[in-house]
């Protein structure tokens, strides 16, 4: 069976993260997992799937004592292929299996942004280091249309598309956690809870969906994530007046149980390379106001009728609240967008990059502007189902 060595900065709970526990559930290669930093909960996640999990203990981006140490734990476990996952970890990862002579180097690209990565500046210095250690690998996955388009921009040569994926049924509506959530929380059960989930960083735009609720005469605003803005959002929501009804929840294993307990799903998020929370909330039957969301707006709208865009701007986003009636716990259907967000799709399209049936380079004609070619079928790379696209080496 192909050996797989699953490359990561950090296993906390963030969208990447998350992303990479429910691969290693699905895919059909073995797997092993290395953090570069060290644990978290989604390593113990991982581990009770049976799946080890290495950590290298990294103190910072320039800890050069780590890139051995990883080149060692590549030789001595023979992997056919290294697949890595955000910034820091695309940057070693690629160097050492390199070194260690793995033939196949793919990389994920989870967060870039507009002028940015992983919410931090992208300066010249980090496009220069990305560009030369892309060089050493294959193929980069781009979780979504915009990512790629944003890779080639940086000059990124081989994008592959294969957006995010999600278990459905794992955020499938449950009144029972409603009910037990609501009850935890205080709230009385007609009473409506709006709510976002996500890392609590500038770029979510968090203080706009507070100052939003704080002109509704009543309900809950659930806040689900941590992150460096948290007290000053804390802050924020007690200036407003509103600090009674703002619960901050904080990190949670259990995402779907807070979803549950929500009536609308409400983010003004000003950048996203995916939007995971938007997509998971669609599968729990919830309404959906956001701002940035390529993981919709690259579909037709008629696939997700019950999520609408607006600005970010409070007294948008307030009308847009205001206009939901008082919940009675009745689930939308799930729509159509959420089914072409299959993690097992996912993870069949990236079994498919494993085995090293793309060669590259590519041949076929140039994408067409802001698009992707569909995936050859001359054998240079494997049929797979919708969603998935490649643009050829230029």
């Amino acid at each position: 069976m192909t050996r797989v060595l699953q490359v990561i900065t950090g296993l906390g709970r963030g969208g990447a993260e998350r992303q990479l526990a429910g691969l290693v559930r699905r895919l059909p290669v073995e797997c092993e997992v290395v953090s570069l930093t060290g644990g978290g909960p989604v390593a113990d996640e991982i581990r009770a799937l049976g799946v080890p999990v290495h950590e290298l203990g990294m103190r910072g981006n320039r800890d050069l004592t780590a890139l051995p140490r990883l080149v060692r734990l590549m030789r001595s476990r023979r992997f056919d292929a290294v697949h890595t996952h955000l910034y820091r970890a695309c940057v070693y990862g690629r160097v050492a299996a390199r070194l260690a002579g793995v033939r196949r180097i793919i990389a994920t690209e989870h967060s870039l942004g507009a002028g940015e990565i992983e919410g931090r500046r992208a300066t010249t210095g980090v496009r220069l280091i990305y560009r030369s250690t892309e060089r050493l690998g294959a193929v980069t996955v781009a979780v979504s249309p915009t990512v790629a388009d944003r890779l080639r921009e940086w000059g990124v040569r081989d994008v592959v598309v294969i957006p995010n994926g999600i278990d459905a049924t794992a955020f499938a509506f449950d009144p029972g956690r409603r009910a037990a959530l609501r009850a935890e929380l205080g709230v009385p059960p007609r009473e409506p809870v709006y709510g976002c989930a996500g890392r609590l960083v500038p770029g979510k735009r968090v203080d706009v969906l507070i100052r939003a609720f704080a002109g509704l005469p009543g309900g809950r605003l659930l806040i689900v994530g941590d992150g460096p803005e948290r007290r000053a959002l804390e802050r924020l929501a007690w200036r407003l007046g509103v600090g009674p009804r703002v619960v901050f929840r904080g990190e949670t294993g259990d995402v779907a149980g807070a979803l549950a307990a929500m009536d609308v799903y409400a983010t003004p998020s000003r950048q996203e390379t995916f939007g995971l929370g938007v997509v998971e909330a669609m599968a729990a039957g919830l309404p959906v106001v956001y701002t940035t969301c390529p993981a919709l707006d690259d579909l037709p709208a008629r696939l997700a009728p019950h999520a609408r865009r607006v600005p970010a701007d409070p007294a948008a986003f307030r009308e847009a609240l205001a206009r939901f009636p008082v919940p009675d716990a009745v689930r939308l259907p799930v729509p159509a967008a959420v089914a072409t967000y299959d993690i097992g799709e996912h993870a069949r399209a990236l079994a498919h990059l494993y085995t090293g049936v793309f060669t590259g380079p590519s041949t076929g004609p140039a994408p067409a502007e802001g698009g992707s070619t569909p995936w050859p079928t001359t054998g240079e790379l494997p049929e797979v189902s919708s969603g998935a696209a490649v643009s050829p080496r230029r």
